[in-house]
């Protein structure tokens, strides 16, 4: 919602000001009035907001880097992340077949991937 406004009383660039009227403890509507000069609109139509002005491009598509490609495709997929062997509990993470600690990150020659029924798993990072 838009709170500047070029007031059509006083010609400033100004903020719109909203203060609520009560009615003892109920709120019964608010007035609408401009925060430079205090002139105070009929209605919330009356009000002349101020239009947005659009962002400035500053940069375009031919500004931007060639994209950089760090794995072939397919190639980060025989991470131990993503083998069979892999064990991940709170305290470590394990190659079963290896029996060792590893890290999600770790490669092998001995890549085996998951199963289809393991990918079903949620994913624990």
């Amino acid at each position: 919602m838009s709170v500047e406004i070029l007031c059509s009383q006083c010609g400033a660039e100004a903020f719109l000001t909203r203060e609520a009227v009560y009615e003892g403890f109920s709120k019964v509507g608010e007035t609408l009035s401009c925060s430079a000069c205090g002139f105070v609109f009929a209605s919330e139509e009356s009000v002349p907001f101020k239009e947005k002005e659009a962002a400035p491009q500053v940069f375009t598509d031919a500004d931007r880097s060639a994209k950089i490609k760090v794995f072939e495709e397919g190639e980060n997929q025989r991470l131990c992340r993503y083998c069979a062997e892999y064990v991940v509990n709170p305290f470590m993470q394990f190659c079963s077949h290896h029996k060792k600690e590893v890290q999600a990150t770790d490669s092998c020659g001995d890549f085996k991937p998951a199963s289809s029924d393991d990918s079903a798993l949620p994913d624990p990072f």
